[in-house]
């Protein structure tokens, strides 16, 4: 077995980051077309009411937070008896197309209840299986490489890849819908050939979870013993509870989400209501995606001069004042819309890459002061955190649209919607999102692990790597941080 010494100079194999970063085809696409048309599926092709749709989504959601502690254990153990993780992204890889594809599958002449009874057992399905890809998933680049900067390159790579998903799939996904007259058949057609797409992208990640690509001391401590699941629930919570780190970079995160999650959910309302053009979410999605795509290494440069923690809050601010500016619409929409947009996408890089690249320093410090690693642990609550900010930031959606009159329809039956309906619209947004936007940095604020704290540690592991006692070479040191404070 490598030494964490040796682990801390191994580099991933280009091939290895390729396929780690694959995944994030199928976790974009899974986290972007739903929270994008499921809504707007449910009220404006079952005739489903807003505030119903939303009850149906938000619970298959909240299933996630129950399933993905759950998870997170089976994680766990398979990777305490056979130090992989593989066997759970497989069989997520091999479910999702089945169950994403039943989701869009709704047959015709259905009560809207029935209808809505129908998505919401079978995208409860599909979120199970997304979840058996996404929890190991999340937890594997503690495993796969050692380092403060390295983990924000490998990271860097995946959003790249995150971003380009997004775009395919936020702008693809309605596109292939159009083609079909029947808009029916065309969602059938988008779930399908999103469904296959997904499982591919889940299933050649899947490869990079064996043993020989994780990298001995990577995530610090000896591998976690087997643990029943109530046990795991436990575990979930206590770090949650003994992690100050983890604490406010979860909190951070899931604001975030459900900020992004509202605005992922309202795009296809403001193309349709506010631009007056269905098929301009499309146009929404490049100008969001186009720059995520160019920022994300920016960022990681950025990180690099300044730190992750900095860099964040840049950010963040970023995010804030680019939504606040498509506040606009109220008074004035037209094409003007796409520059702010382009904001934000800059901003969207920089809050997916920036915390995916401080988790595995959390678990790596976590793992190093426990003696053990809690990878899964960590995997599923982040997991559930961030699956409970996107439901909720649909949920969010569909109270605003409730209270201000928004009006379901089915099928091809035209509706006209009230100003009242129209500003909730814009409401949801722009200012609700930078409202939860800037609450995120308050947490922020009481993140503790800075590139010093980091180095300390590599070099306490190093210390004992002399002494023959396995440690983690990247952890943290938010115990000294907490007694000085």
């Amino acid at each position: 077995m490598d030494s964490p010494t040796r682990a801390a100079t191994v580099r991933l194999a280009p091939g290895i980051t390729a396929r780690y970063a694959v995944g994030s085809i199928g976790t974009g696409g899974f986290g972007t077309l739903p929270g994008l048309v499921l809504v707007y599926y449910l009220t404006d092709t079952l005739g489903v009411a807003a505030l119903a749709a939303g009850v149906f989504v938000t619970l298959a959601k909240v299933w996630d937070v129950v399933i993905d502690p759950v998870i997170g254990a089976w994680s766990d153990r398979e990777f305490a008896a056979t130090g992989s993780r593989r066997r759970l992204m497989v069989l997520g890889g091999v479910l999702i197309p089945v169950f994403f594809t039943l989701a869009f599958a709704v047959p015709p002449d259905l009560p809207p209840v029935i209808s809505a009874a129908w998505v919401f057992a079978a995208f409860l399905l599909a979120a199970t299986a997304f979840s058996l890809f996404q929890v190991p998933y999340i937890a594997i680049p503690a495993e796969l490489v050692a380092g403060y900067d390295a983990r924000t390159r490998l990271l860097a790579v995946r959003v790249v890849v995150l971003s380009v998903a997004i775009l395919l799939f936020g702008a693809g996904g309605p596109a292939l819908r159009g083609l079909a007259e029947d808009e029916r058949i065309g969602y059938l057609a988008m779930a399908l050939v999103a469904g296959l797409v997904l499982g591919g992208a889940f299933l050649v990640t899947a490869t990079v979870a064996g043993r020989r690509e994780l990298v001995a001391g990577a995530a610090g401590g000896s591998r976690p013993p087997a643990a029943a699941i109530a046990e795991h629930y436990r575990r979930a919570i206590d770090a949650l509870r003994s992690s100050r780190a983890f604490r406010a970079l979860l909190a951070t995160f899931v604001l975030q989400a459900l900020a992004t999650g509202l605005m992922l959910a309202g795009a296809q309302y403001v193309a349709t209501w506010v631009l007056g053009d269905v098929d301009a979410v499309t146009y929404l999605f490049v100008a969001l995606i186009a720059p995520a795509i160019v920022f994300s290494p920016v960022w990681a440069a950025i990180s690099a001069r300044i730190g992750k923690t900095r860099s964040f809050v840049l950010a963040t601010a970023l995010f804030i004042v680019a939504a606040l500016a498509l506040f606009g619409l109220q008074w004035a929409p037209g094409a003007w819309v796409y520059g702010p947009v382009a904001l934000v996408g800059a901003a969207y890089a920089g809050l997916q890459a920036l915390p995916m690249a401080m988790l595995p320093d959390v678990i790596a410090a976590d793992a190093r002061d426990r003696g053990e690693s809690r990878s899964g642990a960590f995997g599923g609550a982040w997991t559930a955190g961030e699956t409970a900010g996107m439901a909720l930031g649909t949920t969010i959606l569909t109270i605003v649209l409730a209270v201000t009159g928004y009006l379901e329809s089915s099928g091809g039956e035209t509706v006209a919607q009230s100003p009242a309906a129209v500003t909730g619209i814009v409401l949801a947004f722009s200012v609700v999102p930078a409202a939860l936007a800037a609450l995120s940095l308050i947490p922020l604020g009481r993140y503790p692990l800075t590139r010093a704290t980091n180095d300390d540690v590599a070099n306490d592991a190093s210390n004992d790597a002399s002494d023959d006692v396995s440690g983690d070479v990247s952890g943290d040191a938010s115990d000294d941080e907490e007694a000085r404070a």
